[in-house]
């Protein structure tokens, strides 16, 4: 971890005031002045600002059943941000990974941990995410097919990657992508002619949204649920 972001983890203070401190040379690693704001430093790492040895606060993961009505941004805007359903001491420092339309509900991820996340939002990664799809019209069984075989987008130039598409009722479906581009699940069904009027996602990778949740509950990832996506 850069060392610069290893002291705004271990205080309050922000990058700038980081660097600042650094540059007046008040850090030190090891018992040496260090300068560099990209110096590589670990949780074990024995690190000190103004001779007072800096903590280093583990990183955080929750799940959270997101409502109705919310963005998954740090900035209230035209909704509030999902962060505030978060009881935890700085919420707002914390960052979602794989976010939802402020219309639709289910599993979100939130963290603090920049690498963990990418694992997930990272379009090379190719991680899946389940959502059940509400249609307006019926989805005709071609549409499995259609897919699994990816389909055109409107303004992209690639088809979709393959995507798994079980029929639950005429107009009821689960389908697993593993991409994420805009609006990627409602652009897929008016690609073959439907639209989508309820989307809720139920699972990112290993990680299924705990059926004991209401929405706009949390609680803190597992262990298993943490180490599954490095898996």
């Amino acid at each position: 971890m850069r060392l610069d972001k290893f002291i705004c983890r271990c205080t309050e203070l922000t990058r700038s005031e980081a660097k600042k401190l650094l540059k007046q040379g008040e850090v030190r690693v090891s018992g040496e002045v260090i300068k560099d704001p990209g110096f590589q430093v670990y949780p074990e790492s024995e690190v000190t600002l103004f001779d007072n040895r800096l903590s280093f606060e583990q990183a955080r993961y929750y799940m959270l059943y997101k409502p109705q009505d919310c963005i998954c941004s740090n900035i209230d805007e035209l909704y509030p941000s999902v962060l505030h359903f978060l009881d935890v001491d700085r919420a707002f420092d914390l960052h979602i990974a794989g976010r939802l339309d402020a219309d639709t509900t289910g599993l979100i991820l939130i963290t603090d941990d920049g690498q963990w996340s990418h694992q997930i939002t990272s379009p090379k990664k190719s991680c899946d995410k389940r959502y059940r799809v509400q249609t307006s019209k019926d989805i005709p069984e071609s549409a499995i097919q259609a897919f699994a075989a990816g389909v055109q987008l409107q303004n992209e130039s690639k088809l979709t990657r393959p995507a798994t598409l079980q029929i639950l009722a005429p107009r009821e479906a689960l389908l697993t992508i593993s991409e994420g581009k805009y609006h990627q699940v409602k652009r897929m069904f008016a690609a073959i002619g439907n639209r989508v009027v309820g989307l809720h996602r139920e699972q990112i990778g290993d990680i299924e949204l705990d059926a004991e949740l209401e929405p706009g509950q949390w609680r803190p990832l597992t262990g298993a649920e943490i180490a599954s996506v490095n898996a």
